[in-house]
């Protein structure tokens, strides 16, 4: 396992200058969000403005964080939002969940899954109804640091970022998980610049369903897998490679699914992506300007409005959302400005369900910025920052 390029993933700009966060109550039994009523969502969906009627009442919100760091949670946080005025309101913890950095819903919206970004790395699964674990499985890696669920809901995939491999595990009928069905390890191209060995970063399911992707920061290389639904095993079909000393973190697709913008953490830029759905061949277009100059920055995610027209882009170090036009069918990202994010190092941005709130989870402030998207993709901070302990991911269904 290449340990210091994991330390160097999860606390890059952490370990200094980090402000704890009063730490959520360690109440897991206590009531908190409706889970019978989520949404189908997840950390990486990309919802946009519309004309749908907001759900009333409170919706529900769940929280990342590390619980062995310094001002760390003591597991998954349990919150509400108001889909209106974004207002976010604290109502426990489910405990016992080990370093739950990231986290997913199935699409039925009974169950949660969490990383566990340990050295013996593991995903979780929690049936919401009642806060009970269901299962936690070993990823097989280090410091599995994203998962995802593909659309079928029958597989959970995961990337490790310490050991550079991802994993599927199979879900059953009830959301539980089932025993890893594969590892693949990233062993092929030769690590990037300054890098000691892959570190897988992300692992998602294209639009059309066909094929899931991979993107490996320790190689500059995003692969293509076909994924045999019978079986839960991984076949190789394609590699797409950055420019060396890239290192590619989050990837996300246009709504049409021919296009897909990559960000890229270690030299600060973004990329515009062709995807071929019946290959699977990605090809990575020319590098271009985050819009956060010369100072030092890591970009983190990008989202993407479901009507294609905007997207969004999460930047630690200049802390803030760089927003872009999307055009040409999804072709071509045009800079349009950048919003202060009211936190410290935004290490992950998501939508909520209806696409009018656009939620950041903020590491270094230990808070949770919520914005109000309007219908021109303008931005609007909705009030003060909700204080999380080490925010890492938020999830709002």
């Amino acid at each position: 396992m290449d340990r210091g390029g994991w330390t160097r993933r999860r606390f890059v700009g952490a370990l200094t200058g980090t402000a704890a966060g009063a730490a959520l109550p360690a109440c897991g039994t206590e009531p908190g969000p409706d889970a019978a009523s989520a949404h189908e969502a997840s950390p990486s969906a990309s919802p946009a403005p519309s004309t749908t009627p907001r759900p009333t009442g409170p919706r529900p919100l769940y929280l990342g964080t590390y619980t062995t760091v310094d001002g760390g949670g003591t597991g998954i946080g349990l919150a509400t939002y108001d889909a209106d005025s974004g207002r976010i309101k604290r109502t426990g913890t489910i405990t016992r969940v080990a370093d739950p950095s990231y986290l997913a819903a199935h699409p039925d919206g009974r169950t949660l899954y969490a990383v566990n970004e340990r050295d013996d790395g593991a995903v979780t699964a929690v049936r919401l109804a009642d806060r009970t674990i269901l299962a936690v499985r070993s990823t097989g890696g280090a410091g599995p640091c994203h998962l995802s669920v593909h659309p079928g809901g029958r597989w959970l995939l995961s990337a490790n970022y310490g050991s550079g491999s991802v994993a599927v595990h199979p879900i059953d009928a009830s959301g539980s998980l089932g025993e890893r069905t594969d590892l693949v390890t990233h062993s092929s191209p030769a690590p990037g610049p300054g890098q000691q060995g892959p570190h897988a970063h992300q692992f998602i399911t294209s639009p059309d369903g066909g094929h899931v992707l991979a993107v490996d920061l320790g190689t500059d290389t995003v692969y293509t897998y076909r994924l045999d639904e019978r079986t839960g095993k991984l076949t190789e079909v394609a590699q797409a490679h950055t420019r060396p000393g890239a290192g590619p973190r989050h990837l996300t697709f246009h709504p049409k699914g021919r296009y897909a913008y990559l960000a890229n953490e270690v030299d600060n830029t973004v990329a515009v992506c062709a995807y071929d759905p019946d290959s699977g061949r990605l090809t990575v277009g020319e590098a271009q300007s985050t819009g956060t100059g010369s100072g030092t920055n890591y970009p983190s995610q990008f989202l993407v409005t479901s009507n294609g027209r905007y997207a969004y882009l999460a930047n630690r170090g200049h802390n803030s959302l760089t927003r872009y036009a999307v055009e040409a069918d999804g072709a071509r990202l045009r800079l349009l400005d950048t919003v202060p994010v009211s936190g410290d190092f935004p290490r992950q941005i998501a939508f909520s369900p209806d696409g009018r709130l656009l939620f950041a989870a903020n590491q270094k402030s230990s808070t949770v910025s919520v914005f109000q998207v309007n219908a021109n993709g303008e931005l609007r901070l909705t009030g003060e920052p909700f204080a999380s302990p080490v925010a890492v991911c938020a999830l709002p269904l």
